[in-house]
C-alpha cells in the first residue's frame, strides 16, 4: 500500500489519466465540445464589442474595406480550424481554394489579443475585447490593409515594358508593354543557396522597409549591378527578381535613347512596383558615340530626378565587368548591391544537371569535377544547352558537357579564378600562385612579380573607394 503514496507513482497516473482523457477527447469529438464551452466562459467574464463591415454603404456603393477584409480572412490559416468552411476549385490547375461559408467565425490573433469575426449575411461583424479595443484596432486594421496589398500584388499580371524611338506625334508615350510571363525563378536559377538566401532576404526587407526609407529621408528605391561573363545568367536572375517582388519590368535600350533629358523622361513615366533594368552598361560607358552621356547615367541612376519618380522601384544594371568603369559609377546610393555571375563551378554544375536532368548523381560526376578543379570551365548557359540537346541520355549530355570543358573550356576557368583573386584582395591565395596563366600570363621570370605589383595597385585604390555590399563568388567561397 505505501506504494499508493508515492508522489512519483501518483504524478504518474495523472499523467496517464490526462493523456487517455485527452485521446477519448479527441477521438469522440468531446473536445470540440469542451472548447465551445470554454469560449462561452470566457465571453462572460469579457466585455466585447462589435463593429459592422457591410457589403455596401448608404450609397448602395460596394464597400471596399468589405472586400479587403474579405480576401484578408480567405487567406489566414485560422480557417482552416473552423467549424465549417467552403472548398472550391481555383484557377489553377488541381487548386483547390477555402472560402468562408455564411454565419462562419473565424479567429484571429494580433498583438497577443484575440479578435474574432462572424460572417453574417452581406456583413462582416469585427468582435473584440473592449481592453484590447485601443492599443489593438487601428494596427489591426491597417494589416489587413498591408496583407491585402500585398495579395493584389502578388495575383496581378505582370508587364515587361520596353522603349520605343521618341516621335513628336506619337501620343502613346515612349513605352509599350507585353506580358512578362518569364518563368525564371531563385528555386530554378544555378546560385549556392547562400547567397540566394541573402538576396532574397535583401528584398524581401526593401518592400517592408516604405515607412524606414521616408523616416530617413531617402527614396524608396533598391539598386542591383550584376556583373560577369555573357551567358551567366544576368537576365534569367533579373526576371527571378521580378517574379519574386511581383514587380513589372521597364527594360531600357539604351541605343534608343536620344539623350539626357530623354532618359529622365522615361524614368518619369514608368510606374511604381518596377524593376529598371539598363543591361550592357558598360558597353555603353565605353562607347564614344552614345547619345546619353555619363553624367546622364549617373542623373538617372541617382538625381534629383530619380529622387522625385524613383520611389518603390528597383534598378538592375548588368555588365560583363566593372574593371574599367568610372567609380562614380559604382559608389554607393547610385549602385547599392554588387553581385558576381561566374563561370560555371561544379557546384553550379550540379545544380543545372538536377534542373535539366534530374540527376542528383552520376558515376561521370567524379570526372567532371575533375576538369573543373584543372581550370576549365563554361558558362551555365553554355551547359545548359548541351544538357538541352542530349536530354533524353543524361549519360550522352554529361560526355557532351566534358567534350565542351575539354576543348571549348581550357583556360577559362583560371580566368575566372584571377578575376576572383584580384576582387577578392587576398594576398595569401596570390602568393601560391605557381607559373601564371590566362589573364596574367606575361613572358619573363618576372611575372608573379608584376603581378603582386598590379595587386598592390589595386588594393590601394579600392582602400580609396567607398564599399558597398558586394555579394561576390569570393564572398560565397570565404
Amino acid at each position: 500500500m505505501a506504494i499508493l503514496y508515492n508522489p512519483f507513482f501518483l504524478l504518474l497516473i495523472t499523467f496517464i489519466f490526462l493523456f487517455l482523457f485527452r485521446v477519448v477527447l479527441i477521438k469522440t469529438g468531446l473536445i470540440y465540445v469542451v472548447k465551445k464551452k470554454w469560449r462561452f466562459i470566457e465571453d462572460c467574464f469579457h466585455v466585447y464589442q462589435f463593429f459592422k463591415v457591410p457589403e455596401f454603404n448608404e450609397s448602395l456603393q460596394r464597400n471596399q474595406l468589405y472586400y479587403k477584409v474579405l480576401v484578408y480572412l480567405n487567406s489566414v490559416t485560422s480557417i482552416e480550424d473552423s467549424d465549417f468552411t467552403n472548398l472550391f476549385t481555383g484557377k489553377k490547375p488541381n487548386e483547390i481554394v477555402i472560402r468562408l461559408d455564411p454565419n462562419q467565425i473565424i479567429k484571429d490573433d494580433f498583438l497577443g489579443a484575440k479578435i474574432f469575426w462572424i460572417n453574417e449575411d452581406k456583413t462582416l461583424v469585427l468582435k473584440i475585447r473592449k481592453a484590447d479595443k485601443r492599443r489593438v484596432l487601428r494596427p489591426y486594421l491597417q494589416h489587413i490593409h498591408t496583407v491585402f496589398d500585398e495579395f493584389e500584388q502578388k495575383k496581378r499580371d505582370l508587364k515587361l515594358y520596353m522603349n520605343v524611338v521618341s516621335h513628336h506625334d506619337d501620343q502613346k508615350g515612349r513605352w509599350r508593354s507585353v506580358p512578362f510571363t518569364h518563368p525564371s525563378t531563385f528555386e530554378t536559377i544555378a546560385m549556392e543557396s547562400d547567397l540566394k538566401n541573402k538576396i532574397k532576404s535583401d528584398l524581401d526587407s526593401f518592400l517592408k522597409a516604405k515607412q524606414y526609407y521616408h523616416r530617413l529621408g531617402r527614396v524608396w528605391k533598391r539598386s542591383y549591378l550584376l556583373y560577369g561573363p555573357s551567358g551567366t545568367g544576368k537576365s534569367s536572375f533579373v526576371a527571378a527578381m521580378a517574379n519574386f517582388l511581383s514587380y513589372d519590368v521597364y527594360d531600357i535600350d539604351l541605343s534608343k535613347v536620344s539623350d539626357d533629358s530623354d532618359l529622365k523622361f522615361l524614368l518619369l513615366q514608368s510606374t511604381a512596383k518596377s524593376v529598371i533594368v539598363i543591361e550592357d552598361l558598360d558597353r555603353y560607358l565605353s562607347e564614344k558615340s552614345t547619345t546619353v552621356s555619363l553624367s546622364g547615367i549617373l542623373n538617372f541612376m541617382d538625381g534629383i530626378s530619380c529622387s522625385s519618380c524613383a520611389n518603390e522601384r528597383v534598378m538592375v544594371f548588368t555588365m560583363n565587368g566593372k574593371d574599367h568603369v568610372d567609380p562614380a559609377v559604382l559608389r554607393p546610393g547610385r549602385i547599392d548591391v554588387h553581385i558576381h555571375f561566374p563561370l560555371c563551378d561544379f557546384t553550379a554544375f550540379k545544380t543545372l544537371a538536377n534542373g535539366y536532368l534530374g540527376l542528383k548523381d552520376h558515376k561521370l560526376f567524379p570526372q567532371v569535377e575533375e576538369i573543373f578543379q584543372n581550370g576549365s570551365s563554361l558558362s551555365p548557359a553554355e551547359i545548359g544547352e548541351l544538357m538541352i540537346t542530349n536530354r533524353n541520355s543524361p549519360s550522352r549530355a554529361l560526355k557532351s558537357v566534358i567534350n565542351a570543358l575539354q576543348t571549348d573550356g581550357d583556360g577559362r576557368g583560371a580566368l575566372n579564378i584571377g578575376r576572383r583573386l584580384c576582387e577578392n584582395g587576398s594576398r595569401k591565395l596570390v602568393e601560391e600562385i605557381g607559373e601564371p596563366s590566362g589573364l596574367f600570363c606575361k613572358e619573363g621570370a618576372n611575372a608573379v612579380k608584376e603581378f603582386k605589383k598590379l595587386y598592390g595597385l589595386m588594393r590601394v585604390k579600392s582602400n580609396r573607394k567607398s564599399q558597398s555590399f558586394d555579394l561576390s563568388s569570393g564572398q560565397r567561397e570565404g
